[in-house]
């Protein structure tokens, strides 16, 4: 069996890592959300190629199947893809902002790897490295489970609305 491989993200990596996106919420949000929500999702959630640009982005791969993806990022923007409404690229101060948890997903086949913890325990380092005291995430009701594994706490819950129904998604923050 390969071992698992964290790199960051190129141009090249986005079909796959689109691709992973579109399996991991249809599947993984499964009995979290209604099909309607589950739906709705698509329009607060995808990539941000932002993100890529800005070296933030990492893929685990296993072998070369793209088994997880995810990373952080020092834009104002909390969630969302290229298609999202109300992104903004405004750089953060580390001084007194938090650094954004972004687009953290895993293949259904690959659960329970250690894959995510991959992903969150880099994007925690180079978000320190660059010298940001916390972080804060939108996550999603089936992420808060490893998120709260991960040190994060839930400071506000709240509704995206860009879709056809509210989906419900949580804010939640860590000190680094």
């Amino acid at each position: 069996m390969p071992e698992l491989v964290l790199k960051l993200a190129n141009p090249h990596d986005i079909p796959k890592i689109r691709s992973l996106m579109h399996i991991a919420i249809v599947e993984l949000q499964r009995g979290y959300l209604t099909e309607a929500q589950i739906e709705a999702s698509f329009a607060g959630m995808g990539l941000d190629t932002q993100l890529i640009e800005d070296q933030t982005y990492f893929c685990v791969w296993d072998g070369d199947v793209l088994a997880g993806c995810g990373g952080w990022s020092y834009r104002s923007t909390l969630h969302g893809g290229d298609h999202s409404a109300n992104r903004d690229i405004t750089p953060l101060n580390p001084k007194t902002d938090r650094a954004r948890i972004r687009a953290m997903y895993t293949h259904p086949d690959h659960i329970k790897r250690g894959i995510g913890r991959m992903v969150i325990d880099a994007a925690e380092e180079a978000a320190r490295a660059k010298g940001f005291k916390a972080l804060e995430m939108a996550a999603t009701l089936a992420g808060k489970p490893f998120y709260l594994k991960c040190g994060y706490t839930v400071e506000s819950e709240w509704d995206d609305i860009h879709g056809a129904v509210p989906v419900p998604l949580l804010t939640m923050v860590k000190s680094i």
